[in-house]
């Protein structure tokens, strides 16, 4: 039995449309250009600065180093810039999937007044905002400007994630919720002891985006900090290593094995190990929530 059901499946992969054969092969050329566009920054992290630089390397490390690596461990500034990234991204998560999914399951309560009203309002400030300018101005009237709290407050609340948790919550059986206000439960503890436990796939991928908005922000350090030692992020001192290439390895030991843009290649590996990492553990949990997140009305 098991031949025949591998028959008929050879034969039906056989039998595809040819518009079929079209998307398996743009898919197929996809992944292997954006899998060399990231092994390009691996063999330029590991490689001979000066070796890489007169040319030629293309599929494998020149002059196999681990000097750039060095160079940027070794960078003061390197280890605060990860510190800070790191502890935005934790307050950042917890914040702001707390307040989110706490506004989302307001807007699923049948007792919330108004709701067709704050929904709309939410809807247009998906679309409409003041700019930088007054966002700048903002900033410094409330104290937040050059301050670490700029990057948390303002991100606090997603009106995307809000709909995405949201449409999961309509999904949970209403009688859930009249069985626990029945038993005396208030609002809170009915969200926190029911609603979020059911909820982990979406929040999770909420999660997962809050995460990787926060590890790769910039904008926020270049406009609305002055890049101090407790508001310089990963992101932003990558940037300037970028863009700048100032001879951060001049007058080192390690001048004639790396340039600028090595040790930036070796800063962009070290900046991705993390969410890396992390996403293995969320993907389980990503195509569910966000299917059902986004489906349900």
């Amino acid at each position: 039995m098991s031949e025949i059901t591998e028959k008929k499946r050879k034969s039906k992969l056989f039998r595809m449309h040819w518009a079929d054969w079209v998307i398996y092969i743009f898919l197929a050329l996809f992944a292997v250009i954006t899998f060399y566009l990231l092994w390009y920054v691996i063999i330029g992290a590991f490689s001979n600065g000066q070796m890489y630089a007169s040319g030629g390397v293309f599929l494998i490390p020149k002059g196999f180093t681990f000097a750039n690596f060095e160079v940027i461990f070794q960078d003061s500034e390197f280890w605060t810039s990860f510190r800070n990234t790191v502890f935005r991204t934790a307050v950042g998560i917890v914040a702001e999937l707390l307040f989110t999914a706490l506004v989302a399951y307001a807007m699923t309560s049948k007792h919330l007044r108004c709701k067709k009203a704050y929904y709309w309002i939410f809807i247009f400030t998906m679309f409409f905002s003041g700019g930088i300018v007054p966002m700048y101005l903002l900033f410094r009237i409330l104290g937040l400007y050059d301050t670490f709290w700029v990057y948390i407050l303002p991100s606090i609340f997603s009106v995307y994630n809000m709909i995405i948790i949201s449409n999961f919550y309509k999904g949970i059986p209403e009688s859930l919720y009249e069985a626990a206000e029945l038993d005396g439960a208030g609002e809170l503890r009915i969200w926190a002891l029911i609603y979020m436990p059911l909820s982990k796939p979406v929040l999770a991928t909420v999660a997962l985006w809050i995460a990787v908005d926060h590890w790769n922000s910039y904008m926020g350090t270049m406009l609305y900090t002055q890049a101090g030692e407790w508001t310089i992020t990963l992101q932003y001192y990558l940037k300037q290593l970028i863009n700048e290439a100032s001879g951060v390895s001049s007058g080192s030991e390690y001048s004639d094995l790396v340039t600028a843009k090595t040790i930036s290649y070796a800063g962009i590996i070290v900046a991705l190990i993390p969410i890396m990492c992390v996403y293995p553990f969320i993907q389980k949990h990503f195509t569910k929530g966000i299917m059902v997140g986004s489906l349900k009305g």
